[in-house]
This record gives C-alpha cells, sequence and structure tokens, in this order.
C-alpha cells in the first residue's frame, strides 16, 4: 500500500535534477508553481559536496587510480575513463546495486545525485538547425519533427542568457549564433590549423568550442567567471561552468516554491481514466523502501533519455496496458547516442618559443561541413563535427634515461613538443529496432525491473567513420603536422553520453510518443524533456536543446495548467 499524506498534492512535480530537471524546476517555480522536485539519488550541495574540488595530485595514494576491489564495483562506469580515479568516481553509480542488461553492448553512464551529470558533462552547447529538424522528412527516416528551428530560436536565446555560453559567432546555416559571452582563446597551434583550413578547405571553420563557462565581465548570481584550472569533472566552486547545483536549483529555491526531496525513486506516472490526465507519481524511499504517492497538476519527466522511458513504461493501466503514451509502440525505440573516437593526431614541429597559460578547460570546434546541400555522394547520409585541441607534451618521455642530476633537472623544466588531435562525432539515425526494453525477471533492489538494450551502430555511420578519419588525416597534413596517424576505436552505442530518442516526438500519435510540446499524446499533463524527446540526433552536442525545450514546455505548461495561488 502506498502512503499518501495531507500535504502531498503540488501544483507540478519534476523527476530529476540534471539538466532538464533543473531546468524545469526553475522555470516552473519561478512562474508561481509549488513544485516538488523528485531526485532518485542522494543530496549534494553545491561546493559543500564537491569532496576533490581542490585536491592535487600528490594528495591521492596510488597516483589516484582505484583499487581493484573498489573498480570491479564500476567496471561499466569505467568504460568512459572517467571512473577509474579518485577524483571523479564518486559521481557515477556503483554498477553492482544498479545493473544493467546488454544484448549487444551498451555503455550507460549515469550519476544518481542532486544534479546528476550537469555536474560530471562536457559542457559542449551547440544549437540544432533547420537542417537537423528537416532531415527525417527530406530523407525519408523515421517521422518527421513536429517543430522546426524558428520555434525553438527565441528559446535558445533565453537558456544561452542564463547559463553562460562562451564561443564566437560564424554566420553558419548548419551551426547558428547565439548569445555568447567571450570565447576562449585559441593556441597557437589551434589557429595555425584553423588559419590553413580556411586557406585549403572551402566551407571548413575551425573555432573554439562553444562551452557553457562563464568569460568575459557579465555578472552571474551566485556565479563567478572561470579559473582555468580543468578540474571540472570534481565540481566547480566557482560555479563557472553551468550545473543544476550551482545555477538552476539556486534559482528554484530563491522563489520559495521548491520542495526537494532526494532518494526518491519514481516508478509509476498514476493516471485518471476518467478525465484523461495524470493525477501524480509513485516513488519508493531509496532508503526506506516506503512507497508513497504524491500528487499534482502537472508532471515533468526528466529523469533522462532511459530512465524517464523506463518510468513510461512502469506507467500501465486499462488504458495504457503497454506502457503511459505507447499507442504508437514507439516507446523504448529509436535508441541513438553520437558516435566517436574516429579521427586523427600529429605532432607539429614549431612554436617552441610558445606557450600557454592556464589549464583551458575546453578545446577547437569544427561545425559539421558534410552533406549541408543535399547528397555529397559519399556513400552515408547527414554529418559529423569534429572536437580536439593542441598542447604540448610534459618532461615525461625523457625521464626514463635522464635519471638524475643536471639532465634530469633540464628535462623537467623543457616543455615538449606541440601534439594535434580532431576527433569526430557523428549522428546516429534512428533505427526502430535499436531499443531498450524491461526485464522483470531482473529486479533490482528496489524490486523495479532492469534495463535491457538492445542497439548498435549501423553502416550509416560505419561508412561516414571513414570519412571522418580520412579527412582529419587530410586536413592535418595539409597543416603540415608530422606522423599524422588516423584512428578508429567505435567502441559502442552509450558512451557518447547522449542517450536519445526513447519517445520520440512527432506529428502523429500513430508513431511518436509525445506532441510538439513535448506532452505525452492524450495525457497532456505530462511533459518530457530530456533527451527521450529527440526525433533525430544531429551531430551536436545536445543538452543546449534539452534546456530549451524544456525551458519552451514550462511555458507552454504555465499556459495552460492551474497553480494553486492562481
Amino acid at each position: 500500500m502506498s502512503k499518501i499524506y495531507e500535504n502531498d498534492t503540488y501544483d507540478a512535480i519534476v523527476v530529476g535534477t540534471g539538466i532538464s530537471g533543473g531546468w524545469a524546476a526553475k522555470e516552473l517555480c519561478e512562474k508561481g508553481f509549488k513544485t516538488l522536485v523528485l531526485e532518485r539519488g542522494r543530496m549534494v550541495k553545491h561546493v559543500e559536496d564537491y569532496p576533490t574540488m581542490n585536491d592535487d595530485p600528490w594528495d591521492y595514494k596510488f597516483k589516484g587510480q582505484v583499487p581493484r576491489e573498489e573498480a570491479k564495483r564500476q567496471e561499466k562506469q569505467a568504460r568512459t575513463g572517467y571512473t577509474v580515479n579518485e577524483a571523479s568516481k564518486h559521481w557515477f553509480v556503483d554498477d553492482v546495486k544498479h545493473p544493467y542488461n546488454e544484448v549487444k553492448r551498451f555503455d550507460w553512464m549515469r550519476g544518481y545525485h542532486v544534479g546528476g551529470r550537469s555536474i560530471m558533462w562536457g559542457r559542449h552547447s551547440y544549437r540544432l538547425s533547420d537542417l537537423d529538424f528537416t532531415a527525417n522528412q527530406q530523407e525519408g527516416v523515421a517521422v518527421d519533427w513536429p517543430i522546426r528551428y524558428k520555434d525553438i530560436a527565441p528559446w535558445y536565446d533565453y537558456v544561452e542568457s542564463f547559463v553562460g555560453i562562451s564561443g564566437e559567432n560564424l554566420g553558419l546555416s548548419q551551426l547558428p549564433d547565439g548569445k555568447f559571452l567571450p570565447p576562449m582563446e585559441l593556441n597557437c597551434v589551434e589557429d595555425h590549423l584553423r588559419k590553413n583550413m580556411a586557406e585549403n578547405f572551402e566551407g571548413r571553420v575551425l573555432t573554439a568550442g562553444r562551452v557553457a563557462h562563464i568569460t568575459g565581465d557579465k555578472q552571474f548570481e551566485g556565479r563567478a567567471a572561470c579559473q582555468y584550472r580543468n578540474r571540472c569533472i570534481r565540481g566547480c566552486p566557482y560555479g563557472a561552468y553551468f550545473s543544476s547545483n550551482s545555477s538552476t536549483l539556486p534559482a528554484a529555491e530563491r522563489t520559495g516554491n521548491m520542495t526537494l526531496r532526494p532518494n526518491s525513486v519514481v516508478h509509476e506516472v498514476m493516471y485518471d481514466a476518467d478525465n484523461k490526465r495524470a493525477t501524480g507519481v509513485k516513488i519508493i524511499d531509496a532508503e526506506t523502501k516506503e512507497t508513497i504517492e504524491y500528487k499534482a497538476n502537472v508532471i515533468f519527466l526528466c529523469a533522462s533519455a532511459i530512465a524517464s522511458t523506463s518510468i513510461l513504461m512502469q506507467s500501465k493501466s486499462d488504458r495504457f496496458p503497454n506502457g503511459m503514451g505507447n499507442d504508437s509502440g514507439e516507446l523504448g525505440h529509436n535508441v541513438m547516442d553520437h558516435h566517436f573516437k574516429a579521427g586523427a593526431s600529429g605532432r607539429y614541429e614549431g612554436f617552441e618559443d610558445m606557450y600557454y597559460k592556464g589549464r583551458k578547460p575546453n578545446g577547437i570546434y569544427l561545425p559539421r561541413f558534410r552533406n549541408l546541400n543535399g547528397s555529397d555522394n559519399l556513400g552515408f547520409t547527414r554529418g559529423y563535427g569534429y572536437q580536439g585541441g593542441a598542447s604540448r607534451g610534459d618532461w615525461a618521455a625523457n625521464i626514463a634515461e635522464a635519471g638524475y642530476g643536471k639532465e634530469l633537472k633540464e628535462a623537467i623544466v623543457k616543455p615538449g613538443g606541440w601534439n594535434m588531435g580532431l576527433m569526430g562525432f557523428g549522428e546516429t539515425l534512428p533505427y526502430h529496432e535499436n531499443k531498450m526494453t524491461l526485464d522483470y525477471d531482473k529486479l533490482d533492489e528496489w524490486g523495479l525491473p532492469t534495463v535491457t538494450f538492445d542497439a548498435e551502430f549501423k553502416e550509416n555511420e560505419l561508412q561516414m567513420r571513414k570519412d571522418m578519419v580520412e579527412q582529419a588525416v587530410a586536413m592535418l597534413e595539409k597543416a603540415g603536422f608530422k606522423d599524422v596517424n588516423g584512428y578508429d576505436d567505435i567502441g559502442a552505442p552509450g558512451l557518447g553520453i547522449h542517450e536519445m530518442g526513447t519517445a520520440r516526438m512527432g506529428r502523429d500519435r500513430k508513431t511518436s510518443v509525445l506532441n510538439g510540446n513535448n506532452q505525452v499524446h492524450d495525457v497532456p499533463n505530462v511533459y518530457v524533456t530530456d533527451g527521450s524527446f529527440m526525433t533525430s540526433a544531429a551531430c551536436q552536442n545536445p543538452s543546449l536543446t534539452y534546456m530549451a525545450m524544456t525551458a519552451r514546455a514550462a511555458d507552454h505548461a504555465s499556459k495552460n495548467f492551474k497553480k494553486s495561488n492562481a
């Protein structure tokens, strides 16, 4: 039996506290909604709960490496490389406590705590364009997006102004300009490649990555400019990069309208068949295992593409026997993630008298240049961009032979040579057969079904990767780099940490789960605004789009659903 308390009714419920959940909380609270924000993991308070934020390398035993027995509990999380050290392992889940299943390998990276992956994200922030919003329709792939760029453009403006995105406007139709703070500077080798590329490769523009870091003099409440420490994954005590903990959740809290409840595992959205509305959610307290019901007029699912869809799948009723909003049968299908780790690297002889100051938490970005005006007849559709950067090697390679004395001292203070890398990030098409399902025979600690993944990259992605490598090699060689080596380490879906598409938007309830306002078809007071809604993946990092779509959906909800003090 579920417990229902007298004070357990709210105007809105937000499930999840990451990129999307933080924005939903902020927008709804600021619009006057008494909002319950539910997070399945532990509480994390900005600054005081970042235990490794100021640690130095010598503060760790074994150079920060995790003992083997501990590492066994995060074998899947460690596939990223982020969790194999003491500085960041605490942000990633215990795979033993939080298992999942793989028909084909899928690298599901998770952070169960207040703030979610907004603490650990890569911070690259790019807009989608009409090239992306119209691609499915023009190519006859999957279903058409129910929106176009003009529908989301003002919301991109809105969230960029609050988040603080450093970057450079380029005037490219495939990568729309935005409201940017000053870009981080390119170093001399990156600038050399930029100039050479402009001279020799028409339509290719290298720029500083557009990242959610404060630069310049503009003031942001409770946040300061980037200090160039490059310890971002530990949690930034300055709030220099955008996270829910430093930005949107404090904004929601300042309204007095937010109730934040961590350790709350949401597993069902309750449904009233008579009114054709959701009435609230059921949770399991992660610590006590108590089951509780909370009621609300509006519900925002922002728990991540896999988790939100899992909740919808478990929300069964006579009206929705296969999961809430699943009349189309598309719930859980069309799993997408960007494929990457294909490109090239090389060394540059020159600029030995040049170095750089600080530890820039950012590199370069080369926007998509393939298939911009129809097909380039390359054997694949869609396109890719590059991320990467240049740096000088350290003295470590010299130590083995230098050994001691004067030679050792000279080796330590002399920087190594310049190296440059270009890594492609490519679009994955929305394949219906790439899916996630629930296994009710394998339950987790809370008695809930575990997720099973059955997804893979296909021929279009494999052909695209060949071009990623070839073009990276060509650009570096043309710019005079030596010992240029291409590479292709495809890995598996999930590794890009951009899960998308499991409850896609569409124009027709027969082929999609959500409408153009992020509402579940036929359950209009349930909104889903994390990566679930993506109808196609584009090749840009998607988090900025999640933020803009969440703000847009919250505005729609505020105009269509009543709040208690209205």
